[in-house]
């Protein structure tokens, strides 16, 4: 199988780096700056167990040759417009694509290009670049999920399943993939909402006056707002979700809370501006995160 990892940064990268060591035909899509990183000092995976090193093999847009059988998207958000133009000469008869993005809106767009190609995928793992582009996994969590949008694992998705599964990463072939991803970004919004509004990780939001109701008020409106948009919920599983952001024990930030803090461009409104606009066509009401939809909007314009 032929896999194409599309961006090189801390998910993909780390991802891509597993499924190389098990012996996958592997390649890298990367912009220049990123090529010439990687060329100069390999992938760096910096992990609780220690510093690995490999040299990937990488391509650039023009560089593209032949089709792939599995496409795995882990760009950011905002760059998924240039991503299908540059990847639609490797996209064959037989290629799935998988998408590692924030949010839903994403599944739409591609569809629209793509058609049935497109399969459901997430992924679980704390890691981010660092200084000289190295991968720093900061806990041992990585797990990857995936399985047809409509629940129908055929053959195809078999494939993949085998595929993946080499890897030295925990895998969930999962049959209610649409499930998990509403899931995830009822996590992800929550936990990016309240640390980018306070300014700070959950830990310290929790323990300043009225952040618990802060963060129980932010979850309630993204739950309200997904459901309200087709999500089923599963209140175990919502539960636990809750569970993990509201404990002051285990401070937790999001990337996107991450990349502010770095003056970077942030998914705002693939993260958040996605929720209030479906908040709206559903008559839900969710005025805090209204309030943080306007903060991002004025960084971003800011920055």
């Amino acid at each position: 199988m032929r896999i194409l990892i599309v961006g090189a940064g801390a998910t993909g990268g780390y991802f891509g780096a597993r499924l190389a060591q098990a012996g996958r035909d592997v390649t890298f899509l990367v912009r220049e700056r990123r090529f010439k990183q990687l060329q100069q000092n390999g992938l760096v995976l910096r992990t609780p167990q220690g510093v690995e090193k490999l040299q990937p093999q990488l391509a650039q847009a023009t560089s593209l040759r032949g089709t792939y059988d599995l496409i795995i998207l882990t760009v950011k958000s905002f760059a998924l417009a240039q991503a299908m133009e540059d990847i639609a000469p490797a996209v064959g008869e037989q290629t799935l694509i998988m998408p590692i993005l924030n949010g839903m809106r994403h599944f739409d767009t591609l569809r629209d290009r793509f058609g049935d190609k497109v399969i459901g995928g997430l992924v679980k793992i704390n890691a981010t670049l660092g200084e000289q582009g190295e991968v720093v996994q900061m806990t041992s969590l990585h797990q990857i999920y995936y399985g047809a949008l409509d629940g129908r694992n055929d053959e195809r998705l078999q494939r993949v399943d085998e595929a993946l599964r080499a890897a030295c990463v925990d895998t969930l072939f999962s049959d209610n993939i649409i499930g998990e991803l509403w899931e995830k970004w009822l996590l992800l919004s929550t936990l990016g909402a309240v640390c980018c509004l306070a300014r700070g990780d959950t830990r310290q939001a929790l323990t300043a006056d009225g952040g618990e109701a802060l963060l129980r008020g932010i979850f309630s409106e993204v739950l309200a707002t997904i459901t309200a948009d087709g999500y089923q919920p599963r209140p175990a599983v919502t539960a636990k979700i809750f569970e993990l952001l509201s404990n002051p024990a285990t401070p937790m930030t999001s990337s996107m809370y991450r990349d502010l803090c770095q003056g970077f461009d942030i998914e705002a409104e693939q993260v958040i501006g996605d929720l209030v606009k479906r908040a709206a066509r559903n008559g839900v009401s969710v005025p805090l995160l209204n309030a943080v939809n306007v903060n991002l909007q004025v960084y971003l314009t800011n920055r």
